[in-house]
């Protein structure tokens, strides 16, 4: 009886099987690759992670390499694999400024590009070890310097369309951000990218409105791509209050042990989220990340009690800001003083996850570190003062001794 019971269930599993590698080869009979290679534009702001799918390939190729041009028939390739089976790249250990070649990971024949800057914009190729290509995209990398924040709760709106004769330049925005914080007000916000209309586009660039792509598109010709580079990314930015989940507490047996330990009265103080510290000294810069969030979530800052609205402290609504929150999440504080003292919490998707107890000292020796921004730009100076005294010291000599070559200088003596 068990004999069978087990020959069926293994039977069962390999028609399972079967079924499983049949479907996954469907997708790409589904989809036949083109006779004439054509590339999808995809557009993305600086800093995000985004994925491209190899949507075909023959049967027969059991694995993709993947290749990057800065300019279509560019003689510089890069080929993005090692051919023995890439490690995985996290996006956790990937920092800003990093190569491309370490910021990419190959997984089911797609490629994932973490913390994407302006200069990875260009075309990449799906295909094999023989150069032989499936699948093409025309990847724009919109730059975040000089993006635009509009906040519709003072009545400001968004940029208008601008109209060049054929060439119609406008803004898309993407979905709404949830709100980044619940049970109190909260603001929400979406990205706006930079598009543009003509019917003088390369028509090997495959688009999904006609005759629309994005402004740093390969199929924009130059003298169309110039006139469209004065419209920047925008950031719109409104209000919201949505109500907390209730949440099971997890810690009820704990927390009644320590009540139980402690004195009547006097109950400790148990964070709700998890808080590290840190300890920075008196005029110093310092940057916090909220774990695990990207650019394009929907993240919060609070100091203590006081909520860190993007209406009043984001990037470049104020030149003068010493305490200011990027468009990528990160909270800056330049040149820390004793009142930055306090609890920073952080709130991703409407959820508050963790927080920085940040100590301010004046005290103590600071160990010099190049990584550090302001012992950089003291060297910078310093190296720059040398080299302009060591400039103004040699032409007082050269101009001394091209007067005594050509006796041109004046005859002082009596």
């Amino acid at each position: 009886m068990h004999l069978a019971l087990t020959t069926v269930l293994l039977w069962a599993w390999g028609s399972l099987q079967a079924f499983e590698i049949v479907e996954k080869e469907n997708i790409f009979q589904k989809t036949p690759c083109p006779a004439f290679l054509m590339f999808e534009n995809a557009a993305y702001l600086a800093d995000m992670s985004f994925e491209l799918p190899c949507h075909c390939k023959p049967e027969e190729v059991l694995a993709v390499v993947w290749f990057y041009q800065k300019h279509l028939g560019s003689s510089h390739t890069k080929v993005l694999t090692d051919f023995d089976g890439r490690v995985l790249t996290e996006a956790a250990q990937v920092h800003v400024g990093s190569d491309m070649l370490t910021r990419f990971s190959i997984r089911m024949f797609s490629l994932l590009v973490f913390r994407a800057q302006p200069e990875d914009s260009g075309l990449y190729f799906c295909g094999t070890r023989k150069g032989d290509y499936f699948y093409a995209y025309d990847v724009d990398i919109q730059s975040s310097e000089g993006m635009v924040a509009t906040f519709q709760d003072e009545g400001q709106e968004p940029f208008a369309d601008e109209y060049y004769g054929h060439l119609h330049v406008f803004t898309t925005f993407w979905e709404w951000t949830p709100c980044d914080r619940c049970g109190v007000r909260g603001e929400q916000w979406r990205i706006g990218l930079c598009y543009l209309q003509s019917p003088d586009l390369s028509p090997r660039y495959l688009k999904a409105v006609p005759d629309v792509v994005s402004c740093g598109s390969r199929a924009v010709p130059g003298k169309l791509r110039t006139k469209a580079r004065d419209h920047m990314p925008e950031l719109l930015v409104r209000s919201c209050i949505v109500p907390c989940e209730k949440t099971k507490t997890i810690r009820g047996g704990i927390l009644a042990i320590v009540n139980y330990v402690s004195k009547v009265g006097s109950r400790p103080w148990v964070p709700q989220v998890p808080i590290q510290f840190h300890q920075q000294r008196l005029g110093h810069g310092l940057i916090i990340s909220c774990p695990g969030a990207r650019p394009e979530h929907a993240v919060a800052w609070d100091k203590d009690r006081q909520h860190l609205y993007r209406t009043q402290y984001l990037k470049g609504v104020n030149r003068s800001m010493r305490v200011f929150i990027d468009h990528g999440n990160q909270l800056h504080i330049r040149f820390a003083q004793l009142g930055d003292r306090g609890i920073y919490y952080c709130w991703r998707q409407g959820v508050r996850v963790a927080g920085f107890r940040l100590g301010v000292t004046s005290r103590g020796r600071y160990p010099a570190s190049f990584s550090d921004p302001e012992t950089r730009s003291a060297v910078e100076l310093t190296l720059i003062g040398y080299l302009l005294i060591t400039a103004v010291f040699v032409t007082v000599h050269l101009c001394h001794c091209c007067c005594y070559l050509f006796s041109c200088c004046p005859n002082f003596s009596p």
